[in-house]
């Protein structure tokens, strides 16, 4: 509906506006067809040629019109019914206006107005017409921009027509006043030109809000069009027509976005109108997670039934499920352990409980470690979701009380030697943390380190140190410790490594093309297992395949996650087991996160399932900034999913690939400590990652890289006669991990040394072309990688390091990680690229140019470099290509070529410049 309203109006006038020109406008009062007297003005000079006749109105104020209508009523007569009046009679008048702030009817010009329209009349009357009452009148309406000025005039001309005005009706048109989507749109005028659209923003009716901003747009025929946007009743309140009503007792409405009021959940009740949220019943109560539409509940009664069952310094507790739960699922258990003498005080925190003490889903545990003939009260408390609202009072427990038995001592925890020599050392140790009585001896079992126990000798005594002799020079040997009281032996210590001396001074061989360094990194490697001995607090790994039901290992380390707060985006690759997509987690109260989500794909075998679900079991008992984070599982419907957070650069070698050369060398080493700091955290719990390599290496949007893919130790087993299988990634492996299956730290490290290697090179393939098993073979006959372009000398000298035969010489993850914290903060010692150390190659591989005796050579990190020479082994026979290849540097062979040295010869004259 469109609305028109009037102007004020003000009757047309009969009076001279142009001082030339006379009009002939009359105000005569003529009969209508209902007999009923009218005032009308009138012309009729048709006799007369050029006629100018004005009629004007008085000053119309604009009221904020942009647009006005002017509807005239006229009659006017045929001309054919007028006698002698050819060539000077019109049928047609002229309508004008005039725009002006103020009423100044005194005197216009002619030429101050504009024109509208020239009217002509549909019908014309003749005198017949008239004389038989028959009064044909005609309606034409024009319309007129008028927004400049607070009013106007109207003025009609008369050209030499026989014409009488009726009436005339002057209003603008606006679109009313109207409700929308919960929004108020006011009266609002219509725009100025004829296909224009005002925009109008709507204001939200009483007891609403917001749902997007409302807006109409005011049509130029006073329509409203195009309603967009809307309000929505607030909390406690209903559309209702078009208002919001309040909810009535007994009913609620928690959110603005929710339908309409709803009754109260069971257990609940309003008792005022407009209410958000039910009040819960006297003793019923709900806890700050609940939506408002869940019934009220109470905490469970509690446990049942429990039973303990006493093994020495272990006991396994055991009960049923409360009576009651409240009307809830989330019941969660708790342990509270006191030891009874005197008094009743809590448990040490090193009593141990499998496989929790709180947040207990099971109604099963095993606490150990506990101490012998000793008086122990464990109580059982109940919970759920509303246990700690208030009002709710205390948990619900029972409890029982037992007495531990006579049980063996604990393992010896730290071992060592002193007095080493040729045949002999000594060993001392600390007792064992948990005696559990009177150490009646200690038994020490040791072997040689290459016999792994087919051969070992034992030793007791009734002190806490033993003189070993009978010993083989310059031979590892394990040692393990235990000790026995009344109750038998306890378990064995951990293997102790010691090395007897060798006899021989300092006496080196060295030939031409080998060079033996000083070993930096054995004894600190093995004083670092010692401090790890020395901590038993640090957190170990635990294999998920040590469980026999792998389910309970997913429950002990991941969190199991809503699939309802799982947003899938896109496929962004494929898995070993399915697909791999990215998306967004929002868990209740914290903030959305984008995730990788790993999915199980359909038709798995168990084994597939429990292989799947084992890596979740793994990535969820690390916690540091550079080891990928688990956010949680969904097991309990399908497809089974892994949950992880999202790094935007994907896989480090892919990223390198892409950015090639764009970093610079201080950027690439922050790279490799990251790796480092997540391996030296592995290695610290004890968990071998076995597939280190860049593609395992996930990168973020910081360049933070984070190690990934713990997959691979599902299958690699320790065992020396297993054969070569092609799971084994063959060119990361470390030589014995390859041959005889020996996973450690130390094959780790090997592999940290190729992904040196890929991260300097940006993400070329290790051995280029190879394949397996010639890269296999090389190794073993001691090749190693080159230096990439540009490499500085101390990060390829850090690789080899990393490549050493023996795995007890090659550098712990600590060490490296302190090396790279060193070049980090002395960015000068990686100016120095192995290109500048050519020349040195050279001066040292070739004594029959140059003929050193030997020298010591110190690295920017100042490792110690012991070079002798044998003067007869020289070669200038060698053709450059051999001589690069045996030194490890034949990539650059075209580019010594480019510069002139095609030859060893043509080599005598390189300078460092």
């Amino acid at each position: 509906m469109h609305t028109r309203r009037k102007l004020p109006q003000v009757e047309p006038r009969n009076n001279n506006i142009n001082a030339c020109v006379c009009s002939k406008w009359e105000e005569v009062s003529i009969m209508d067809e209902k007999n009923i007297p009218i005032r009308t003005y009138q012309v009729c000079n048709v006799l007369e040629p050029n006629q100018n006749n004005w009629l004007r109105t008085d000053w119309i104020p604009r009221s904020g019109a942009q647009r006005v209508y002017v509807e005239v009523k006229f009659t006017l007569r045929d001309c054919n019914s007028l006698p002698g009046v050819t060539g000077t009679c019109k049928e047609t008048f002229n309508l004008y206006y005039h725009e002006s702030n103020e009423d100044r009817e005194s005197y216009i010009k002619e030429s101050s107005f504009i024109k509208v329209d020239t009217v002509a009349a549909d019908e014309s009357f003749t005198q017949v017409d008239v004389g038989d009452r028959i009064m044909k009148l005609n309606t034409e309406v024009r319309d007129v921009k008028v927004t400049t000025r607070k009013g106007f005039y109207l003025a009609f001309q008369d050209v030499g027509a026989c014409i009488a005005l009726v009436s005339v009706r002057v209003f603008y048109k606006t679109c009313p006043l109207t409700i929308r989507n919960l929004a108020t749109f006011p009266d609002t005028v219509t725009g100025a030109d004829t296909s224009s659209l005002v925009e109008v923003r709507g204001s939200c009716v009483n007891q609403s809000e917001e749902r997007e901003e409302p807006k109409m747009y005011c049509g130029a025929d006073g329509e409203w069009l195009v309603p967009i946007g809307g309000c929505l009743c607030s909390p406690g309140y209903e559309e209702k027509g078009s208002a919001c009503k309040s909810c009535t007792a007994g009913f609620y409405k928690a959110k603005s976005s929710d339908p309409g009021c709803s009754k109260c959940p069971p257990h609940s009740h309003s008792l005022r109108d407009a209410a958000t949220v039910c009040d819960c019943h006297s003793g019923y109560f709900r806890s700050d997670a609940d939506p408002p539409s869940m019934a009220c509940t109470q905490p469970p009664s509690a446990p049942q039934q429990l039973i303990s069952v006493v093994n020495e310094t272990s006991v396994v507790l055991e009960w049923t499920p409360p009576r009651r739960l409240g009307g809830r699922s989330d019941t969660s258990y708790s342990l509270e352990c006191l030891i009874c003498q005197t008094l009743c005080l809590p448990c040490g925190s090193d009593v141990l409980f499998s496989p929790s003490q709180t947040g207990l889903k099971t109604t099963k545990v095993v606490v150990s470690e506990l101490r012998a003939h000793t008086h122990y009260t464990f109580i059982v408390h109940a919970r759920n979701g509303v246990s700690l609202a208030s009002g709710a009072g205390a948990t619900q427990s029972v409890s029982v009380s037992v007495t531990t038995n006579q049980a063996a001592p604990s393992p010896v925890s730290f071992v060592q030697a002193t007095d080493v020599t040729r045949h002999s050392l000594s060993l001392s140790w600390q007792q064992p943390d948990r005696p559990n009585g009177v150490i009646l001896e200690y038994e020490v079992k040791f072997y040689e380190k290459d016999q792994k126990e087919r051969s070992y000798r034992i030793m007791r005594t009734f002190s806490q140190s033993v003189d070993v002799t009978g010993l083989s020079p310059l031979t590892v040997y394990v040692f393990h410790v235990r000790a026995r009281t009344a109750a038998g032996y306890g378990e064995f210590s951990a293997p102790f490594e010691f090395s007897t001396n060798s006899g021989i001074h300092a006496l080196t061989f060295c030939t031409v093309f080998i060079i033996s360094r000083r070993s930096k990194y054995s004894k600190t490697k093995q004083d670092s297992e010692e401090e790890k001995h020395l901590n038993p607090g640090v957190k170990i790994y635990v294999d998920p395949f040590t469980y026999e039901d792998p389910d309970q290992a997913i429950h002990d380390f991941a969190k199991e996650i809503d699939v309802s707060s799982i947003h899938i985006e896109k496929v962004i690759g494929m898995g070993e087991f399915g697909e791999v997509c990215s998306g967004r987690l929002r868990v209740q109260g914290k903030r959305e996160i984008y995730v990788a989500i790993k999915s199980l794909k359909a038709g798995y075998s168990d084994k597939q399932r429990r292989d799947f679900l084992s890596e979740a079991s793994i990535m969820g008992q690390f916690d540091h900034p550079n080891i990928i984070r688990l956010e949680g599982v969904v097991t309990r419907c399908k497809p089974l999913m892994i949950i992880t957070e999202y790094m935007e650069n994907g896989s480090l070698d892919s990223f390198l690939r892409k950015h090639d050369g764009q970093f610079t060398v201080i950027q690439l080493v922050g790279m490799l400590r990251g790796i480092a700091s997540g391996m030296k955290y592995l290695s610290d719990m004890n968990y071998v990652h076995r597939d280190l390599a860049a593609r395992n290496i996930l990168v973020n949007s910081n360049l933070v890289c984070k190690v990934s893919d713990f997959g691979l130790s599902r299958v690699l087993e320790d065992d020396p006669e297993a054969a070569y299988t092609t799971r084994i990634p063959i060119r990361w492996t470390a030589p014995e991990a390859i041959t005889y299956r020996k996973f450690t730290t130390s094959s780790d490290v090997w592999s940290y040394g190729i992904v040196m290697w890929e991260v300097v090179s940006y993400g070329e393939r290790p051995y280029w072309d190879m394949n397996n098993q010639d890269v296999m073979k090389a190794v073993e006959e001691g090749y190693r990688l080159p230096a990439p372009m540009d490499c500085p000398v101390v990060l390829h000298q850090l690789m080899l390091d990393c490549w050493e035969r023996e795995r007890a010489e090659r550098p712990t993850f600590s060490q490296i990680l302190n090396m790279l914290d060193k070049l980090i903060r002395n960015p000068g010692t990686l100016r120095r690229t192995v290109h500048d150390r050519l020349l040195s190659a050279v001066t040292l591989l070739f004594p029959c140019v140059r003929r050193p005796t030997g020298s010591m050579l110190e690295s920017g990190l100042g490792p110690e470099v012991c070079v002798s020479v044998v003067p007869e082994v020289c070669v200038p026979e060698r053709s450059m290509c051999e001589w690069l290849q045996s030194i490890g540097l034949e990539r650059y062979r075209d580019t010594l070529a480019a510069a002139g040295y095609t030859s060893l010869d043509s080599l005598l004259g390189i300078t460092h410049q």
